[in-house]
């Protein structure tokens, strides 16, 4: 039992004989239905409560009636709320999908909550959809889709208060004439390219199957104002404007894959000196230009000012688009300014002071899951404003991590990939790409200690490229893009002044030839910052960091929880029993699980294992080896490492490393009553003699997480010291 049914018809007249026998049609039950054509590749998505009337009504309809199918689903557990709910998913994962067109205005009342929504229907529209995969509605997984760019930024999604506040007062803007230029700030992430997107839209097509109901209170005040400015604009012409060449590429394929949009509708700034507009709405408009270290672009910057009759030495593309469009919308982030060539934070701040200019904040963070506390971390990290002792970034909600090994870091974003999907390797520009020249592709561009990356191989799109996940990027192709994890390599050219308590760059190992012609230390530092701060608000689930400098590690490794390299193999060679000479070329073995009344007594050589010591111990039947697994005693016993000790005889044990046994102690690394640490005790000395006042048992590690510990006077009689640590089996 499927609890659903998928019901196939020819859209035409004839319908209405066949909907007679169809159980839900003729019981006026809910259900959600697609139009279709397979030739032209358009599709309509709907719900109704009254089939006959909803596909009479379609069939007089001149963009619907030229679709030639028409697929019914029902289902008894559908209800009003679980059909809106269904038909925003299916408008939403079908736009997605890239199958086909569709002709909807938007996404339907999807804003709503209903009783099992998550725990029944979700369920229950998965099945749906695998179900329209088999009859060749839906090409894609949900999976692939919740991936895609074309899912990511399509204008079928429902905005959030602030976005719809946002699109209204821009509305507002366009249509009375008071301001020219709307300037809409938000910082990465708070959702405005989607903004962007589902504004263009709105006013680009005809939209007759907008629903304006998912405004709420507000639906008669966004079609009124809609309406005149189209019937003020009979003949809107329109620019989506998009600076930087990757991101604009991945644009024009979502705008080629929805319904009334045209890939020629995405446009570089150049562009826009060829000729006039009513409106221009300009996404990431912090990455518009001036002329410096714009390289190859220099002839087409200079063309582009002499068609607007400018200096080409004192404008820039800011000045380009205000001045070629009746009304311009930008979108702005200041804390993504991230080189030399972006125009100047000063002509912003110049426009922002205009009486025709207009300002509007985005505030609320829609893609990293740790949100504004996240955003608010990055900001206080990157800027050193937290104190020096400050808690550890700690929410179930997102990932954060700090490695202490750049090959672990990779693994770990490979691994992610493989469980979610668009997780990618970023880095600084700290390594020359070598790569990238004639026959030397198959040079290695990135070295870190053992570690060797390359840069990636192309520039268009590397996000979706197919080798993405095994190569590194920098800022310059991944800025604008989502990913599921990123995983970030802060290189040499970032340290951290521990005198001053401030972040600082090295200038000569920052190896982005623009970049470096800032026009002071201080703006080199703003715009590497900016970089990083870019690069980490990009990972929707979790970041991961490496830093190549050790000041900055050490910093970072206070606020952020340090992810330890993994235990390597230990180089022991144990011995087989016919080999083996107890006490002159092998040493007993034992888990400390199961060690219990065994060390140090006269053991048969089948019932333990043996192993090899180093040539540098001069053993004795007193020596044994254990392997030691956790990260408590790091900074001197690296995890999974065999250890040798010599059993305790007497003697002062203060200052040394230890292995001893608890009768009460049950240390969770061990899962026993044995701990290793390092062993300090405190005495108290009277005319009776001396006692122990207490025993400190001390970690020696990397992770400040561990903690000493303590055993009180009346607590060590169940506290025995059953060796003393000598050397790691390296």
């Amino acid at each position: 039992m499927t609890g659903f049914s998928i019901q196939h018809h020819t859209f035409n007249t004839g319908l209405f004989d066949q909907l007679k026998t169809d159980h839900y049609a003729k019981n006026l039950w809910p259900i959600v239905y697609i139009l279709s054509d397979i030739n032209i590749k358009e599709a309509y998505v709907g719900e109704t409560t009254d089939t006959f009337a909803r596909m009479n009504s379609h069939l007089k309809n001149k963009s619907k009636k030229k679709l030639t199918s028409v697929h019914l689903i029902g289902s008894p557990k559908f209800n009003k709320s679980a059909t809106l709910d269904i038909e925003s998913n299916l408008i939403k994962y079908m736009s997605g999908d890239g199958n086909f067109q569709l002709i909807n205005g938007n996404l339907g009342l999807a804003n709503h909550n209903y009783y099992q929504k998550p725990e029944v229907y979700w369920n229950l529209f998965k099945s749906i959809w695998d179900e329209l995969r088999t009859v060749g509605l839906a090409k894609h997984s949900l999976e692939h889709i919740d991936n895609s760019d074309l899912f990511k930024y399509s204008p079928y999604k429902s905005l959030r208060n602030e976005q719809v506040y946002a699109l209204y007062k821009m509305l507002e803007s366009i249509l009375y004439d008071k301001y020219e230029i709307v300037l809409m700030e938000g910082g990465a992430g708070t959702g405005k390219t989607i903004l962007a997107i589902y504004l263009f839209k709105l006013l680009a097509k005809d939209n007759e199957d907008f629903n304006y109901g998912d405004f709420g209170d507000h639906e008669f005040e966004f079609l009124n104002l809609v309406k005149q400015i189209k019937k003020k604009y009979p003949n809107l012409k329109m620019g989506f404007v998009v600076p930087m060449s990757s991101f604009r590429g991945t644009m024009k394929q979502v705008f080629k894959n929805i319904k009334g949009l045209k890939a020629n509708m995405v446009i570089g700034p150049a562009a826009v000196s060829r000729e006039t507009f009513d409106i221009l709405i300009v996404d990431e408009s912090h990455r518009l230009r001036k002329k410096k270290s714009i390289g190859a672009y220099i002839g087409a910057f200079n063309k582009a000012a002499k068609r607007l009759q400018l200096d080409p030495n004192e404008t820039n593309e800011l000045e380009w688009v205000t001045l070629q469009s009746k009304k311009t919308i930008l979108f702005y982030d200041e804390n993504q300014s991230i080189k030399p060539s972006d125009v100047n934070k000063e002509d912003f701040k110049k426009l922002k002071k205009s009486s025709k200019t207009t300002i509007k904040k985005l505030k609320s963070q829609f893609r990293v899951l740790g949100g504004n506390d996240y955003v608010d971390f990055i900001d206080k990290l990157l800027g050193c404003k937290f104190p020096k002792e400050g808690k550890k970034f700690n929410t179930k909600a997102y990932e954060l991590l700090l490695f202490d090994s750049v090959s672990d870091l990779v693994s770990e974003v490979k691994q992610r990939d493989n469980e979610f999907g668009l997780s990618r390797t970023l880095a600084g520009f700290s390594w020359e790409w070598i790569s990238n020249k004639e026959g030397q592709k198959h040079f290695k561009d990135i070295k870190i200690g053992e570690t060797e990356l390359r840069w990636n191989a192309v520039t268009e799109d590397w996000i979706n490229s197919s080798n993405a996940v095994n190569e590194v990027e920098c800022i310059h192709t991944t800025q604008g893009y989502d990913l599921n994890y990123a995983g970030i390599i802060l290189g040499h050219e970032i340290s951290y002044d521990k005198k001053n308590g401030r972040i600082v760059i090295i200038k000569e190992n920052y190896k982005d030839s623009t970049g470096r012609q800032a026009d002071s230390p201080e703006q080199l530092k703003e715009y590497i910052v900016n970089i990083y701060k870019t690069m980490m608000l990009r990972g929707i689930k979790g970041t991961y960091l490496y830093a190549c400098d050790p000041d900055l590690k050490d910093y970072l490794s206070k606020f952020i929880p340090l992810k330890l390299s993994k235990p390597s193999t230990p180089m022991v060679e144990f011995l087989q029993h016919d080999e083996v000479i107890p006490f002159e070329n092998a040493i007993p073995a034992y888990r400390l699980d199961v060690a219990a009344g065994q060390f140090g007594e006269n053991q048969k050589v089948d019932e333990v294992d043996w192993v090899k010591p180093p040539q540098s111990v001069r053993i004795t039947k007193d020596h044994f080896a254990c392997r030691i697994v956790g990260e408590s005693m790091n900074k001197v016993i690296p995890n999974g490492s065999y250890v040798i000790f010599k059993k305790y005889s007497g003697g002062s044990r203060n200052g040394k490393i230890v292995l001893v046994e608890h009768s009460d102690l049950q240390d969770p690394e061990f899962g026993s009553c044995y701990t290793v640490k390092e062993y300090e005790s405190k005495k108290h000395i009277s005319e009776d003699g001396w006692k122990h006042e207490s025993i400190i048992l001390k970690p020696i590690s990397n992770d400040d997480g561990y903690e000493n510990i303590i055993l009180s006077d009346d607590q060590t009689s169940y506290f025995k010291v059953i060796g003393i640590f000598e050397c790691v089996i390296k």
